[in-house]
Protein backbone atom coordinates (compact mmCIF):
# COMPACT_ATOMS: atom_id res chain seq x y z
CA UNK A 1 0.00 0.00 0.00
CA UNK A 2 1.08 3.68 -1.13
CA UNK A 3 1.22 6.64 1.42
CA UNK A 4 0.63 8.43 -1.83
CA UNK A 5 -2.53 11.07 -2.38
CA UNK A 6 -3.89 11.27 -5.96
CA UNK A 7 -6.02 14.03 -7.26
CA UNK A 8 -8.94 12.06 -7.52
CA UNK A 9 -9.03 10.68 -3.98
CA UNK A 10 -8.11 14.40 -2.26
CA UNK A 11 -11.39 15.96 -3.04
CA UNK A 12 -13.11 13.00 -0.89
CA UNK A 13 -11.53 13.61 2.24
CA UNK A 14 -13.34 16.64 2.75
CA UNK A 15 -16.43 18.53 1.53
CA UNK A 16 -16.08 21.09 -0.59
CA UNK A 17 -18.34 23.01 2.03
CA UNK A 18 -15.47 22.43 4.85
CA UNK A 19 -12.63 23.53 2.53
CA UNK A 20 -14.70 26.57 1.87
CA UNK A 21 -15.12 27.39 5.34
CA UNK A 22 -11.28 26.95 6.10
CA UNK A 23 -10.44 29.30 3.35
CA UNK A 24 -12.61 31.93 4.59
CA UNK A 25 -11.22 31.61 8.18
CA UNK A 26 -8.05 31.95 6.74
CA UNK A 27 -8.74 34.58 3.88
CA UNK A 28 -8.15 37.79 6.63
CA UNK A 29 -5.42 36.08 7.79
CA UNK A 30 -3.84 36.14 3.94
CA UNK A 31 -4.34 39.22 3.07
CA UNK A 32 -2.89 40.92 6.31
CA UNK A 33 0.15 38.65 5.77
CA UNK A 34 0.34 39.93 2.25
CA UNK A 35 0.59 43.70 3.57
CA UNK A 36 3.27 42.84 5.53
CA UNK A 37 6.52 41.88 2.79
CA UNK A 38 9.00 40.84 6.03
CA UNK A 39 6.53 38.46 8.00
CA UNK A 40 5.53 37.27 4.32
CA UNK A 41 8.93 36.30 3.79
CA UNK A 42 8.96 34.45 7.22
CA UNK A 43 6.15 32.75 6.53
CA UNK A 44 7.28 31.49 3.45
CA UNK A 45 10.28 30.54 4.86
CA UNK A 46 8.49 28.28 7.44
CA UNK A 47 6.81 26.88 4.53
CA UNK A 48 9.50 25.51 2.69
CA UNK A 49 10.96 24.27 5.84
CA UNK A 50 7.73 21.98 6.51
CA UNK A 51 7.80 21.05 2.57
CA UNK A 52 11.00 19.43 2.89
CA UNK A 53 10.43 17.39 6.22
CA UNK A 54 7.02 15.72 5.06
CA UNK A 55 7.27 13.17 1.69
CA UNK A 56 5.34 13.60 -1.06
CA UNK A 57 1.60 13.05 -0.82
CA UNK A 58 0.29 12.84 -4.54
CA UNK A 59 0.82 15.65 -7.25
CA UNK A 60 -0.96 18.27 -5.12
CA UNK A 61 1.57 18.81 -2.51
CA UNK A 62 4.19 18.46 -5.42
CA UNK A 63 2.43 22.19 -6.22
CA UNK A 64 3.70 23.87 -3.40
CA UNK A 65 6.71 24.98 -4.01
CA UNK A 66 5.00 26.50 -7.51
CA UNK A 67 2.47 28.36 -5.40
CA UNK A 68 5.31 29.21 -2.55
CA UNK A 69 7.49 30.88 -5.94
CA UNK A 70 4.69 32.39 -7.14
CA UNK A 71 3.58 34.40 -4.02
CA UNK A 72 7.17 35.59 -3.65
CA UNK A 73 7.53 37.02 -7.13
CA UNK A 74 3.91 38.33 -6.47
CA UNK A 75 5.36 40.35 -3.41
CA UNK A 76 8.71 41.31 -5.33
CA UNK A 77 6.60 42.60 -7.87
CA UNK A 78 8.62 40.61 -10.32
CA UNK A 79 5.17 38.93 -11.12
CA UNK A 80 1.86 40.97 -10.97
CA UNK A 81 -0.30 39.31 -13.54
CA UNK A 82 -2.62 37.56 -11.22
CA UNK A 83 -5.97 38.89 -9.31
CA UNK A 84 -5.31 39.62 -5.86
CA UNK A 85 -8.38 37.00 -5.03
CA UNK A 86 -6.00 34.28 -6.31
CA UNK A 87 -3.24 35.55 -4.34
CA UNK A 88 -5.50 35.57 -1.63
CA UNK A 89 -6.67 32.27 -2.24
CA UNK A 90 -3.02 30.43 -1.96
CA UNK A 91 -1.53 32.58 1.02
CA UNK A 92 -4.76 31.08 2.55
CA UNK A 93 -4.43 27.71 1.70
CA UNK A 94 -0.72 27.80 2.22
CA UNK A 95 -1.95 29.51 5.95
CA UNK A 96 -3.80 25.87 6.31
CA UNK A 97 -1.26 23.82 5.20
CA UNK A 98 1.20 25.30 7.48
CA UNK A 99 -1.09 25.10 10.37
CA UNK A 100 -0.22 21.64 12.43
CA UNK A 101 -3.47 21.59 14.42
CA UNK A 102 -5.85 21.86 11.35
CA UNK A 103 -9.22 19.87 11.32
CA UNK A 104 -7.23 16.81 11.44
CA UNK A 105 -3.26 17.73 13.39
CA UNK A 106 -0.73 17.21 11.19
CA UNK A 107 1.17 14.90 13.89
CA UNK A 108 -1.14 11.92 13.32
CA UNK A 109 0.81 9.35 11.66
CA UNK A 110 -0.66 8.45 8.31
CA UNK A 111 -3.67 10.36 8.05
CA UNK A 112 -2.24 14.25 9.19
CA UNK A 113 -1.80 15.65 6.22
CA UNK A 114 -4.43 14.07 4.19
CA UNK A 115 -6.63 16.92 5.25
CA UNK A 116 -3.85 19.40 3.79
CA UNK A 117 -4.43 17.67 0.23
CA UNK A 118 -7.74 17.76 0.22
CA UNK A 119 -7.92 21.80 1.10
CA UNK A 120 -4.75 22.14 -1.38
CA UNK A 121 -6.74 19.73 -4.12
CA UNK A 122 -10.17 22.07 -4.37
CA UNK A 123 -8.60 25.27 -3.77
CA UNK A 124 -6.27 24.30 -6.83
CA UNK A 125 -9.57 24.01 -8.89
CA UNK A 126 -10.33 28.14 -8.57
CA UNK A 127 -6.52 29.17 -9.11
CA UNK A 128 -5.44 26.66 -11.54
CA UNK A 129 -5.45 28.94 -14.74
CA UNK A 130 -3.78 31.56 -13.14
CA UNK A 131 -0.90 28.91 -11.29
CA UNK A 132 -0.69 27.66 -15.59
CA UNK A 133 0.44 31.30 -16.35
CA UNK A 134 2.60 32.22 -13.43
CA UNK A 135 4.41 28.86 -14.89
CA UNK A 136 4.30 30.00 -18.84
CA UNK A 137 6.10 33.17 -17.48
CA UNK A 138 8.46 31.95 -15.38
CA UNK A 139 9.67 29.28 -18.17
CA UNK A 140 9.66 32.33 -20.48
CA UNK A 141 11.93 34.31 -17.45
CA UNK A 142 14.57 31.31 -17.55
CA UNK A 143 15.24 31.36 -21.26
CA UNK A 144 15.61 35.04 -21.58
Amino acid sequence: MTDEITKEQAPDILSEEEVLKQFEQNKGKAEKLLKDKEKMERFLERLEKKLSKIPLAGEYLSDIPVLVSLVKAYIEKRYLEIPIGSIIAIVAVLIYFLNPFDLIPDFIPGIGILDDVAVIAIAYKFVHDDVQEYKAWRDAQKLS
